[in-house]
């Protein structure tokens, strides 16, 4: 393919300037860093760091000496701006998260943005990625998913962004922080259903990695009652909903929030009214999710 005016200027504008590179550290097992991201870390200019400090015991291990400064949640948008104007001035930069690829749940959205609106060259440097390894390991479905980050700190928040959930059919994959382990388990049987399918790794890579693979109501008293069990960083994998049709999942949608209200008879009753469905059919999904103890009744 012949190369137009306008690529060749850019090809020599990018020429002039530095390349960002992003680079992917070890999770947990450093035996998992690759050479290349080595000799990037020891070639380029300045090292962007999530934490400073984590960065610097890894690159002490490897005998790396570029300098680094801080990028994080606090002061991104700052040290986007700087950053870029370090690479328009011809310098090289490499950017690292605390473990794994960098912006999956980390820092590093803006100064990419930033760095493309600029028209300056972005390279990835693969590294594991503790979402991905578990959705390999997990055993579910791996041809259709969704990485959805770190469910909201607060109950009613992140019983929502369950909800929210609950009817897509892709594997979903998630981290979640060990001191809300249970809680945000406890939430996700409300809204997807005890005998949802699902598997949680636990420190990936590392010496005490640890599985716990089944259905959710299977799973969270084998969490609770290993005193090692909640700590350490934590993936979930949960198995996509099973297809329902449209009628189907609007008398479930309608049925959940009625029901704690209502109870289940006047629930059934007035769904299969508004929907023009059956009735039997109304109280069988609001059986179902009492069994699945995904709501609380009100007094028939």
């Amino acid at each position: 393919m012949t190369e137009s005016l306008e690529d060749r200027a850019l090809i020599k504008k990018m020429e002039n300037h530095g390349t960002l590179y992003l680079v992917g550290t070890p999770i947990g097992n450093l035996d998992d860093m690759v050479p290349r991201a080595i000799e990037v870390l020891q070639s380029v200019d300045c090292i962007a760091a999530e934490d400073t400090r984590r960065a610097g015991q890894l690159l002490q291990h490897f005998s790396i000496n570029t300098p680094t400064l801080a990028y994080h949640d606090h002061n991104e948008l700052q040290a986007a701006a700087m950053l870029v104007q370090k690479l328009l001035a011809g310098q090289s930069v490499a950017l690292v998260s605390d473990a794994g690829m960098p912006l999956i749940s980390d820092p590093g959205y803006s100064l990419v943005h930033l760095a493309r609106e600029h028209q300056l060259e972005v390279i990835a440097v693969p590294g594991p990625c503790a979402g991905i390894l578990a959705l390999c390991a997990s055993g579910l479905p791996t041809d259709r998913f969704s990485f959805v980050g770190f469910p909201p700190a607060k109950t009613t928040a992140r019983k929502r962004w369950y909800e929210e959930l609950a009817d897509r059919g892709e594997t979903l994959v998630a981290y979640e922080s060990p001191h809300r382990l249970i809680a945000s388990l406890v939430d996700a049987v409300e809204a997807l259903g005890g005998n949802r399918q699902v598997a949680i790794a636990r420190e990936l890579t590392k010496k005490f990695e640890s599985w716990y693979v089944g259905s959710l109501s299977e799973v969270i008293p084998r969490l609770g009652s290993e005193l090692h069990a909640q700590k350490g960083e934590f993936v979930l994998v949960f198995k996509g909903s099973p297809p329902k049709d449209k009628e189907q999942a609007e008398v479930n949608r309608l049925m959940k929030l009625l029901i704690p209200e209502l109870g289940l008879k006047r629930s059934a009753s007035l769904v299969a009214q508004i929907l023009e469905v059956k009735k039997n059919l109304c109280y069988q999904v609001g059986l179902q999710i009492k069994e699945e103890g995904g709501q609380g009744c009100a007094p028939e």
